[in-house]
């Protein structure tokens, strides 16, 4: 198994309906992967979050199924939509689990 998480920070310019849409986007991606074990999306309530407002997190079954996400034609709509409504920076990180 593997986990794949990302932080997403915004602009200011960016609405809280923007950010519920790009969590309600990625949520409805696990409807088109294969190799999802879970998939967990939501606003970051830490004080020490540094400024990111939202993470996406997504359990799966090997390397084949993130690669298979990656490449994945409703992965890049949520991409290009997170980008469109203000994406300053985000964090990726991969780790395998057990």
């Amino acid at each position: 198994m593997l986990d794949h998480i990302i932080l997403l920070k915004f602009k200011e310019s960016t609405t809280n309906e923007q950010l519920q849409e790009v969590i309600e986007r990625f949520k409805s991606l696990k409807n088109h992967l294969w190799g999802v074990m879970d998939l967990q999306a939501g606003f970051n309530f830490s004080e020490r979050s540094q400024g990111f407002q939202v993470v996406l997190s997504i359990r799966f079954e090997n390397r084949d199924a993130l690669q298979a996400y990656e490449l994945n034609p409703e992965h890049q709509a949520c991409s290009t939509y997170i980008r469109e409504v203000g994406r300053l920076d985000g964090i990726v990180v991969d780790i395998e689990s057990s």
